[in-house]
């Protein structure tokens, strides 16, 4: 039995209780938690946004600690090392998605804070192949994030052969966009930030952004009209989209990695005409996360954050709530 911050009913507050955790199987691992991240998809599950949650629920998918026992298959880890968790616990290793590489898309892969509980846990269970080791260069402290929002926006860079002569433009400079502008920044790509808080230009810009564009501004928009290679929308709420499609150069892409909840309204003519497309993505396999932390190593990127108590989750939900977080929070175990 562990301690974890629960929550016993859809919407309710989280209280310290003690859990039983998922029998260790032999390709597992256990993770003595240090720290873990809080994520707005860890309000959507409280919240049962999304139809799935199981209550008791113990949130946390940006999980941060020690390896302190593992399944007698697991060969590439040892006890004591700093490994990280994200929104995948298990993937089934046998599929063709699995077997190729793709373990974020298995069909049957299990998520770390559905149907078990998550990192906001003394301890966490998950299969070795989602404990990511930590590099020198990454703090352990603030690097929770990384393996959610910073993975999000890491993976389509990859996914879709982001070039470094690309101008590539970021929608929304939060909790996920803050770290897509230092990665395109790094990566070498012309990049734009498109917000709709003014007062944040000169953050933005110092997070990486060669301009930044008023997105309630429809002549700024209009004045991007054909020119943009990709765009990464982090927003979880509906935009004008078409005034978006009007951006992209031809072949441009839009891809989005925000859930907005509403049907995107997507017209099909600017498609056509100039071969452009929208997609999406979750997350990213292992070999990306491992990647994506050692390009954050070797480029100095990490998240902004602040930081609460464990047993303070609560406040600090309160805290991401009223949309105070700057730019992620981390919470500190202390329970």
């Amino acid at each position: 039995m562990v301690k974890a911050m629960v929550a016993s009913a859809q919407g309710g507050k989280l209280a310290p209780q003690e859990i039983e955790l998922p029998a260790l199987g032999d390709g597992d691992v256990e993770i003595d938690v240090t720290h873990c991240g809080i994520c707005h998809s860890d309000l959507s599950m409280l919240n049962n946004d999304w139809g799935f949650s199981q209550y008791p629920l113990v949130p946390g998918h940006e999980a941060v600690g020690r390896v302190v026992d593992m399944g007698r298959a697991v060969t590439h880890l040892k006890k004591g090392d700093t490994v990280g968790l994200g929104w995948f616990s298990h993937s089934c290793m046998t599929c063709p998605q699995c077997m190729g590489g793709d373990h974020n898309l298995c069909p049957t892969g299990e998520m770390t804070m559905v149907g078990r509980p998550g990192g906001w846990a003394k301890k966490v269970r998950c299969g070795a192949e989602w404990a990511i080791p930590i590099p020198k260069g990454v703090e352990a402290k603030d690097a929770g994030p990384l393996f959610c929002g910073g993975l999000t926006v890491f993976n389509p860079i990859l996914q879709f052969g982001v070039k470094p002569t690309d101008r590539v433009g970021v929608i929304g400079i939060g909790g996920l966009g803050h770290l897509a502008l230092q990665f395109l920044n790094k990566w070498g790509c012309e990049v734009y930030a498109f917000s709709s808080s003014p007062g944040k230009t000169d953050e933005a810009k110092g997070m990486g952004a060669h301009h930044v564009v008023n997105s309630r501004d429809p002549e700024a928009l209009r004045k991007l009209t054909g020119s943009m290679d990709f765009i990464i929308s982090t927003v979880n709420v509906s935009l004008d989209w078409p005034a978006y499609l009007e951006t992209l150069a031809p072949k441009g892409k839009l891809h989005v990695v925000g859930a907005v909840p509403e049907p995107m309204g997507i017209p099909v003519f600017p498609l056509l005409t100039g071969q452009r497309s929208v997609s999406g993505s979750p997350v990213g396999s292992p070999t990306t996360t491992s990647r994506m932390l050692e390009f954050c190593g070797r480029h100095g990127i990490k998240p902004i954050t602040e930081h609460f108590p464990m047993s303070k989750a609560n406040e600090a939900l309160d805290h991401l709530k009223a949309g105070k977080a700057r730019y992620r929070i981390v919470l500190d175990m202390d329970l």
